[in-house]
């Protein structure tokens, strides 16, 4: 079960509802994933993460060389199980990923955080990172390089906001069609941290407020037609101009709205 330990908010820029960290978890020293990943990228040509062309794959590994890329459609994944000590994260720590990973469901009760078998599959993850994008977002990003900076962005960005300095971490993130993150897991020293469901239901609300934005824009715009034939037929009235000229008016004004 996860337990809530105060970190709501901790992810930022992806409007999370809520970040959780669950008990002690793989045992790690020395720099961090984010320092050895940068260190690595230091190597490389900068110029090319940003050249025509390339892909989000090409620029995700020529940045954190190493890194896990899958093209799985995790949008069908459970919350509830996401977070669960025995889950299967360390799947994704594979080129190509056992697509089996995305049916996945326990065989028994949840074991506990502290059993070996879940350092081990912890400790398997650290120093890596993994990214899962599925086939629609792919292939949006192939015909939007600006698309595909944007998920680059939220990579760095999750990896700048989760990163703790002087610990080997892991970090596995998947994303939906948008390219926003729906399923998220960090693992360290003494920590694991988990979101699933939070991610989906941060990005539900802000599509339904900016449905009801445009719900009472349109309501206002109507609303202004109205009024504007509503002074129309008065200026009429006080002119003398036939009925038949408001109605056109009203009509027009509609039509152009």
């Amino acid at each position: 079960m996860i337990t809530d330990y105060g970190l709501l908010g901790k992810i930022g820029g992806y409007g999370a509802a809520g970040i959780y960290q669950k008990g002690k978890a793989a045992d790690s020293g020395g720099v961090s994933f984010l320092e050895l990943a940068s260190a690595k990228a230091a190597q490389n040509v900068t110029e090319q993460t940003s050249a025509t062309g390339m892909s989000f794959e090409d620029m995700l590994k020529s940045k954190y060389p190493g890194a896990y890329y899958n093209v799985m459609d995790t949008s069908k994944i459970d919350g509830g199980l996401w977070g669960r000590n025995d889950y299967p994260w360390d799947a994704y720590f594979s080129e190509p990923a056992d697509a089996s990973v995305l049916g996945w469901t326990p065989s028994g009760a949840e074991p506990d955080m502290q059993s070996p078998e879940v350092h081990a599959k912890l400790n398997s993850m650290v120093g890596k990172i993994a990214i899962v994008i599925p086939p629609e977002l792919e292939e949006k990003m192939k015909n939007d390089p600006e698309l595909a900076k944007k998920v680059m962005e939220r990579v760095d960005n999750f990896l700048l906001t989760n990163s703790t300095p002087g610990e080997n971490e892991g970090f596995l993130m998947t994303f939906d069609e948008n390219g926003e993150i729906n399923h998220a897991c960090v693992v360290g020293e003494g920590k694991i941290t988990v979101s699933s469901s939070e991610f989906v239901e941060a990005r539900k609300a802000r599509e339904a407020k900016h449905a009801e934005y445009e719900r009472i824009a349109e309501e206002n715009a109507i609303k202004r037609k109205l009024r504007e034939q509503q002074e129309a037929e008065k200026y009429y009235k006080t002119t003398g101009i036939a009925r038949e000229a408001v109605s056109a008016a009203y009509e027009k004004n509609f039509a152009e709205a």
